[in-house]
């Protein structure tokens, strides 16, 4: 609802915030292949079943998935006992090989531009539900041949 402007006052537009998203960002450079996989939080367990869709699903025939990525404090291998069984949480460990970038490393970088890139292709609009943005997210996905 925009409120009036008065004298020496501008006119301001309020706004309903609904809700917001964490976008966790995964891609294979060389293969031209990006997930996006919105979330309604951050957290060790969330980060544990993006993890697990990778091993499970994007790369179930790789013996050994080479992962680099920021030290944030929910990407950390205990954070699948946070999700998973002990039997499960070998079988996705055994497979990754977990490199931390240093706080301005190249690949680090490279994670930004990804999410530079998604969010002018189609988050810089407000976007209503979390379904909304599962379905733009989801088109810029298949764009990039994910």
């Amino acid at each position: 609802m925009p409120r009036p402007a008065v004298p020496g006052v501008s006119a301001a537009y309020d706004y309903e915030r609904n809700g917001m998203s964490s976008l966790f960002v995964s891609f294979a450079l060389l293969e031209w292949r990006r997930r996006v996989e919105v979330k309604e939080r951050r957290t060790k367990v969330d980060w544990a079943h993006v993890i697990q869709r990778l091993v499970d699903e994007d790369y179930p025939d790789r013996d050994q998935i080479v992962l680099v990525m920021d030290n944030l404090n929910t990407h950390k291998l205990s954070s699948l006992c946070e999700a998973f069984e002990p039997c499960g949480v070998s079988r996705i460990a055994e497979r990754l090989e977990i490199h931390y970038t240093p706080k301005h490393g190249i690949w680090l970088n490279m994670a930004e531009i990804e999410i530079r890139v998604l969010a002018r292709q189609c988050l810089e609009r407000r976007i209503p539900d979390r379904e909304t943005l599962r379905g733009k997210v989801g088109n810029v996905a298949q764009e990039m041949q994910w």
